[in-house]
């Protein structure tokens, strides 16, 4: 795998990580371990981090799979902080088409689902949720609504095109709607609101179901447009261009930049 989303992720000696990792050693958040599905894949994880828990106190994060139990008992064994398991879109009916059976894949969103609640009874729970997949705001922002219900936090992506992929035509959602759902995302997560008091029309965010004095403070203090998911990563230009619009800022946005995100929301 050469790529995440728009990074190229190049090919590097594990001792050579290793030895970077003592040697900075204090000086990462976290470490995140993105795996593949295939035979092996849990042993090869656990080893690996036997191997960095020599090197760093780091928390370590694993994005994978859905999981066996016995799995998740392992991973925690190992000493695995956290783990993330994506469902990157926000219907069932997308999941099908995108993830699922229509291409081939034994996925299923329910066993999303189930793997999910059973890792939240371990550990902290992440998952990926992508805008610009074919969902409407409102299908996006219950999507979230039920995701934090059920306790697990949200990286949210805005979708990227990549050349070669099937969907390489396929543009980036508009920057306006990404807004919407971000501060839509920070106002559920932060007990300010909540998806049934907000209000739609032709599945488009027209009321958040919050006060002026709410939205205004939350807007002004940059939080809800910042990189979501687990903590201390914060992927810098993960699914946008330096050259902008930047979707996740990966640092508290300027008050320029606030006065910008201000008017894509009007």
């Amino acid at each position: 795998m050469k790529m995440l989303s728009r990074v190229v992720w190049p090919r590097c000696d594990c001792e050579r990580v290793l030895a970077a990792l003592e040697e900075k050693n204090g000086e990462f958040k976290r470490i995140c371990i993105q795996t593949v599905n295939y035979k092996g894949v849990v042993d090869d994880v656990c080893e690996l981090v036997a191997q960095i828990k020599e090197k760093s106190q780091a928390p370590i994060s694993v994005s994978c799979q859905p999981l066996m139990p016995e799995d998740v008992k392992r991973f925690a064994e190992a000493g695995v902080d956290r783990v993330s398991i994506a469902l990157d879109v926000a219907t069932p009916e997308l999941f099908d088409r995108l993830k699922g059976k229509s291409v081939g894949s034994s996925y299923t969103w329910e066993g999303h689902i189930r793997a999910l609640d059973e890792a939240h009874k371990t550990f902290q729970v992440s998952t990926h949720l992508i805008v610009g997949l074919g969902e409407s705001e409102e299908e996006m922002v219950r999507a979230i609504q039920f995701l934090h219900d059920h306790g697990i936090a949200i990286a949210l992506f805005a979708f990227t095109p990549i050349a070669g992929t099937p969907l390489a035509n396929k543009p980036q959602p508009d920057v306006a709607s990404y807004r919407r759902i971000q501060l839509a995302q920070y106002l559920i997560a932060k007990g300010i609101s909540g998806a049934n008091r907000m209000k739609f029309d032709g599945g488009k965010m027209v009321d958040f179901g919050a006060s002026h004095d709410e939205l205004r403070t939350a807007v002004n203090s940059g939080a809800p447009f910042r990189t979501t998911g687990c903590p201390g990563c914060n992927r810098p230009f993960y699914n946008e261009s330096p050259r902008g619009p930047i979707y996740n800022y990966p640092r508290k946005p300027t008050s320029k930049e606030i006065a910008i995100i201000r008017d894509q929301l009007l």
